[in-house]
């Protein structure tokens, strides 16, 4: 499983996460995180907003509920095995 490491911008706090999956809808790129290989992990839904000049990568954790379900229902057909709950 892939490893990734976020810096957060406010605090310069630097925290990994395993990427479970990764998704592009409509353009945006989406990633599933968490920070554990438990299998009660949680995780989080992370889309890139950052503009195509950018050098890094800019998440974002997806808050609007129609927006995550939507992703969530991909990345569950994504990863047939895995059950997500909100």
């Amino acid at each position: 499983m892939e490893k990734i490491k976020f810096t957060f911008e406010d605090t310069n706090e630097e925290v990994e996460f395993f990427v479970l999956e990764q998704t592009r809808i409509s353009g945006k790129n989406y990633i599933l995180v968490t920070d554990s290989e438990e299998d009660e992990a949680e995780c989080l839904i992370l889309k890139d907003t950052s503009a195509a000049e950018d050098v890094e990568s800019v998440y974002e954790i997806v808050e609007d509920e129609a927006e995550l379900l939507g992703v969530l229902k991909v990345f569950e057909e994504l990863l047939e095995d895995v059950d997500i709950e909100l």
